[in-house]
């Protein structure tokens, strides 16, 4: 494991030079070998596919098979009455068509969301500093960690002083670790207690340092994660298992119904082609097409109401779920929050003063555009001001 290792024999390991990081030609060899810094997300399955999936019900597929008996037992009687069979299946296809248009818009949401922050890490390569987007990272790198950042992969401290590091999106707890660059003797210890290291999603509080990169995209801790929700599938939602249990119970007694009905107008020696046709209207009878319809409406309602107070459901059954909760426990701070600070507005006679004392506090410079416009540089982020 990184963390019983000390610094030279992960660098010797690596194969990296701690100074002056990674070379042009040695990056392009790793990322042919590693892939870049990103975790993989579930296939994507085409629209076609999606929208077969909205008739995966038990009750949707008998009213289905009866609108298609229907249809061609009138049909083959010359009748061609075709009206209940059409209004059926309109009802069917609608309900997946209402079921999909959802699924698209919170999907489409969430890829917005995804493009608001692309991650960037400061790296040493060749012997300078750089700032590159995080999916570049191969392992080797020296990367820079500062008050704010977010940890771009999982890396080996080398360098700290007064580094602190909250880790709730892996540990679930607020309190940010204190991190050392020496070696950990002990065997098989927890992710809160490897405290020379630093993970993937963690968020830098306090203070600065320096780590090797040891773990990049799915490897990661938080790529295991990643890797188990991908393959584990989601449990079916309350809505979903009533309704299941109600369309198979209805479905099933309409069946026996149906098949002893038959059977008796064939006993009496009722024309069969008759007796199929009142049994099937029978079941199209008892069958309530509607419901279907109904709760995708609702649920949808559910869902638009829910989205605009920036509440995104992916899967309409999801609203159902969460209307049943009674009580929601979290730790609030860094979970549903940002847990960070912004200055949205400043109130002084001399902005440059008051700019030079915030940078005092942070890890910040200011500097002067072409313009003559003061900047304060943090990281990737530029705030204009005028002079």
């Amino acid at each position: 494991m990184w963390y019983n290792k000390n610094v030279n024999e992960i660098a010797r390991e690596l194969k990296t030079n701690i100074k002056k990081g990674l070379a042009d030609e040695e990056i392009k060899k790793r990322k042919e070998k590693y892939g870049i810094n990103k975790l993989d997300e579930k296939k994507k399955e085409s629209l076609f596919i999606r929208f077969i999936k909205q008739f995966n019900d038990f009750m949707i597929i008998i009213l289905i098979i009866a609108s298609i008996i229907s249809a061609g037992v009138s049909y083959l009687q010359g009748e061609n009455d075709y009206i209940d069979s059409i209004i059926i299946i309109a009802i069917v296809v609608l309900n997946a068509i209402m079921g999909l248009v959802q699924e698209a818009r919170a999907e489409k949401s969430i890829e917005s969301l995804k493009k608001l922050t692309p991650q960037v890490a400061k790296v040493i390569r060749n012997g300078r500093q750089e700032e590159i987007l995080a999916e570049e990272l191969v392992p080797g790198d020296i990367i820079e960690l500062s008050d704010g950042n977010y940890v771009p992969a999982d890396c080996r401290i080398i360098e700290c002083f007064n580094l602190k590091i909250e880790e709730s999106s892996l540990t679930g707890e607020t309190e940010p670790v204190t991190k050392v660059k020496e070696e950990i003797l002990k065997q098989d210890i927890t992710i809160g207690d490897m405290k020379n290291m630093a993970f993937m999603a963690s968020i830098v509080v306090s203070g600065h340092g320096k780590a090797i990169v040891t773990e990049i995209g799915m490897n990661t801790k938080l790529g295991k994660i990643a890797n188990m929700i991908i393959e584990d599938k989601a449990p079916e939602t309350p809505i979903q298992k009533k309704l299941g249990e109600v369309g198979k119970v209805l479905g099933i007694v309409c069946l026996i119904i149906c098949a002893v009905i038959f059977v008796i107008g064939i006993i009496k020696k009722i024309e069969p082609v008759e007796m199929f046709m009142t049994s099937v209207g029978l079941a199209v009878a008892a069958i309530p097409e509607g419901l279907p319809a109904i709760v995708t409406i609702m649920l949808s309602i559910g869902v638009t109401k829910m989205a605009k107070k920036n509440a995104i459901i992916r899967k309409l059954p999801a609203v159902e779920t969460l209307g049943s909760s009674n009580v929601i426990c979290s730790d609030k701070t860094g979970t549903l929050t940002q847990n960070k600070m912004t200055v949205v507005k400043t109130v002084s006679d001399n902005e440059k003063f008051l700019l030079e004392l915030g940078c005092m506090c942070t890890d910040c410079s200011i500097d002067k555009d072409q313009n003559g416009e003061f900047i304060v540089k943090r990281r990737t982020y530029r705030i204009s001001y005028s002079k």
